[in-house]
């Protein structure tokens, strides 16, 4: 080791020394060419960050083949700023490669930064919701269905992304679908995946809508496959339904002065239907029951104890 050391001090200190400086300096395309490089090694970090890296590093390495060329005349120095040169523009083709990857339509984007973004969501999880639904935005025109009580079978979950959906049940209103909320949430979560089953309500676009849509087979399939992604539709789901419930209590409080607590299956009587062979002591009693709305749906749901609040996520990456 000490041997080693001996011959690299020797290296330094008795090599051969310059015998004169040159007087004329190098040109203004070295000069052009040291500036250049020293601004792209302080580039940051990110996408942005290496755009900048190397957007700078393969010009400053042009201009160093222009000086080896021109003024250096060394085949040396052209070769290798040549070959540094062209690394950094593979490296600036790839980026932008992986930035036109990972570009999503203008709809999904912003179903990103509503809904997932908060919950820290990564990418490629994201990637494998927008897959399943095959990246297709559906529409509906004003006043039209998109699910009529006691006809149309559950066999998707959907998701508005623009627009007013109307929510009746033998022509009573019952409350509003908004943006960024599913549309039947509680016809979804009253289902075991193997279930079949119909809407026991009417679904109507006040507006011109736009929303996505899920298969129920392709989704429980994803669903069985992908751990976090269940427990983030389990979360977004519970907060929909617990939503749509707070909406419908707000209602009979409105209405009756009753305000009831959603997280009790005693909301089933209340919202649920009444018993086919109810006598008159029965019949009394609805009159002090504010609704006798017969919303199934919902009423399974909280029938079957599903707590409606959503539980914290952690991206498991």
């Amino acid at each position: 080791m000490s041997s080693n050391g001996s011959a690299v001090g020797q290296l330094l200190w008795s090599g051969p020394l310059c015998v004169g400086w040159r007087r004329d300096q190098e040109g203004a395309v070295y000069h052009l060419a040291t500036c250049l490089l020293l601004l792209g090694f302080m580039g940051g970090s990110g996408v942005y960050g290496c755009f900048y890296l190397f957007g700078f590093l393969g010009t400053g390495y042009l201009c160093c083949v222009l000086w080896g060329w021109f003024d250096a005349c060394g085949l040396d120095i052209v070769l290798w700023s040549v070959l540094l040169a062209t690394a950094c523009v593979l490296q600036l083709a790839h980026l932008v490669y992986r930035l036109r990857e990972d570009t999503l339509p203008e709809e999904f984007e912003l179903f990103y930064k509503t809904l997932c973004l908060p919950l820290q969501v990564p990418l490629p999880a994201y990637k494998e919701i927008i897959r399943c639904c095959e990246e297709q935005v559906l529409t509906l025109a004003t006043e039209q269905t998109y699910a009529v009580e006691g006809e149309t079978p559950i066999d998707r979950l959907s998701l508005l992304l623009s627009g007013r959906v109307r929510v009746s049940q033998d022509g009573q209103f019952l409350h509003y679908i908004f943006p960024y909320q599913f549309m039947d949430s509680p016809e979804w979560e009253s289902l075991h995946p193997s279930a079949e089953g119909v809407f026991q309500v009417t679904l109507t676009a006040e507006t011109e809508c736009s929303y996505i849509s899920w298969p129920r087979k392709s989704l429980h399939l994803l669903l069985a496959k992908e751990r976090y992604i269940s427990r983030l539709f389990s979360a977004l789901l519970g907060y929909d339904i617990s939503e749509k419930l707070y909406a419908l209590n707000d209602k009979l409080f409105a209405k009756f002065g009753l305000r009831f607590d959603i997280r009790l299956p005693s909301l089933y009587h209340v919202l649920g239907p009444a018993a086919p062979d109810a006598g008159p002591e029965s019949q009394k009693d609805d009159k002090d029951v504010p609704s006798r709305t017969p919303l199934q749906s919902y009423s399974q749901v909280m029938s079957r104890g599903r707590a409606p609040l959503a539980p914290t996520l952690t991206p498991e990456l």
